[in-house]
């Protein structure tokens, strides 16, 4: 395709290393250049043999004295061209699950766990790093319990500026290369306000702090409650999952912008027969397998749409328990092999013996203390300052539907610049798009689920590349 970037799981940054280093000190210069070297994975289980440089290991943030906790990173160097490819940080949602195990493992990273715990080169790879998370989030980690009653969305914006100040000293060579961070579901609520603290830290920082952050893409996201919320109901009603009847109590009956203490107890009965609907197929891809291993936890679930999910959903206790799937078993395989010794050892990861096993969506984070209703008036502030923001849609999930998206966006008033038209993949429609004067851009994947990458892996890194060259979705098939 011509276009390579630099993938970071939890995120990738560029600037030159002679000139961050003069202004950083030769001795912490030479301090962060042994500690990137001793990052490099190096005989990574089951890995096979590529020609680009990964690296993995732990940002600290707070005082150097203290240094009580850490974000962990997954680092892949571009394919081709590493000193001019942009620097993408991927996130996934949650809030409470790992963009190692997702993200990398099951996605978009180099490197795909099977089921019989070798690791399948992927050939529509994005770097072709990622940040992994919050404290308490897969390897991340914190020395203080109490930090984990504080986590929300403020704390996290904050750590993931901090990391990434962090990990530029660690990798100078990538500071001025275009930033961009990309994520998934509740990455709605993470990319935004993380891109919102950089602008607003931008304007007051020195030369050598400035991230030179470019744009947004982020998929099926969580982005206002409300219309998320009446986009679920309508998706299941047009894709048959629900009945004419249950549509119509539930408009007649719920107010989607009242919270849940405020619906009437008809109201709550109405979602729970909603929820009942999905208790026997996937809802991040309604055409999709469920995984039937006895291993499949419904924590997964959970921590993918349930801490945070709108109110008026969480209020059902069967929300914890609907069925998930992918591959359809994916995540079990991720989780088994992320729990190697050996594994963790290559990856320089679990450095400090957690108490609890890896899991794809943390079991030790309880609560999330805040997360506004609604992030479009940060998107709004966003796209008046320039960043370029996409905004996709697997359009087989049922969790934050197509019906959603459009819903919410229509609520921000932009004006149209390029209406709804199909967009190609070599030959094939891969979805349809619509842009906006003010920036953003809407784009659907014809047949993908929640986890755009893993349902249409060619489409998803068709629309990478398309974005972060800022050319237009192309609008008749090539052959």
């Amino acid at each position: 395709m011509g276009l390579y970037w630099n993938l970071l799981a939890f995120g990738t940054l560029l600037s030159t290393a002679a000139v961050f280093s003069s202004e950083m000190g030769g001795e912490k210069s030479e301090e962060e250049s042994r500690r990137r070297e001793a990052d490099k994975v190096i005989g990574l289980p089951e890995q096979p043999p590529v020609e680009f440089r990964h690296y993995a290991g732990y940002i600290e943030l707070g005082p150097t004295e203290t240094r009580d906790k850490a974000l962990f990173y997954w680092f892949f160097e571009a394919q081709n061209d590493v000193a001019h490819s942009p620097l993408v940080l991927w996130l996934n949602g949650g809030p409470g699950c790992s963009s190692i195990a997702y993200g990398a493992a099951q996605e978009l990273g180099p490197f795909l766990v099977q089921s019989n715990g070798k690791l399948k080169l992927n050939n529509f790879s994005w770097n072709k790093g990622i940040l992994s998370e919050p404290v308490g989030v897969g390897f991340s980690y914190t020395n203080k319990s109490s930090d984990l009653l504080k986590l929300g969305d403020r704390i996290t914006a904050q750590d993931s500026y901090n990391f990434l100040l962090g990990w530029f000293k660690r990798f100078p060579s990538f500071k001025l290369h275009d930033f961009y961070i990309a994520g998934e579901s509740y990455a709605g609520h993470y990319a935004p306000q993380l891109a919102e603290l950089i602008y607003e830290r931008n304007k007051n920082s020195s030369k050598d702090l400035i991230i030179n952050l470019k744009g947004l893409l982020i998929g099926n996201a969580a982005i206002n409650d409300e219309t998320d919320s009446m986009g679920m109901v309508e998706f299941a009603w047009s894709h048959a999952i629900i009945s004419d009847q249950l549509h119509a109590n539930i408009f007649k009956l719920c107010n989607f912008s009242a919270d849940v203490e405020n619906q009437t107890l008809s109201c709550l009965n109405h979602y729970g027969d909603f929820l009942i609907s999905y208790s026997k197929i996937d809802v991040y891809n309604i055409y999709a397998p469920t995984c039937l291993s006895p291993s499949s936890s419904s924590s997964i679930f959970k921590r993918l749409v349930g801490a945070v999910a709108p109110r008026i959903f969480t209020k059902r206790k069967l929300w914890d328990k609907l069925p998930t799937g992918y591959d359809p078993c994916t995540t079990n395989y991720a989780e088994k092999y992320f729990n190697r010794e050996d594994v963790q050892r290559a990856l320089h990861a679990n450095v400090t013996k957690l108490s609890y096993p890896y899991t794809p969506c943390s079991s030790v984070i309880q609560d999330w203390i805040d997360a506004p209703e609604s992030v479009l008036p940060i998107i709004h502030k966003l796209l008046k300052t320039g960043y370029r923001i996409w905004i996709y849609s697997g359009d087989t999930d049922g969790r934050i539907p197509i019906t959603s998206t459009k819903y919410s966006i229509k609520m921000m008033d932009l004006k149209v610049e390029e209406e709804w038209r199909a967009w190609y993949d070599r030959h094939q429609v891969a979805g349809w798009v619509e842009t906006y004067q003010e920036g953003l851009s809407l784009a659907t994947i014809r047949g993908a689920g929640h986890q755009v990458p893993i349902f249409a892996p060619q489409q998803s890194l068709s629309l990478l590349t398309h974005f972060l060259s800022a050319n237009r979705l192309p609008t008749s098939p090539k052959f």
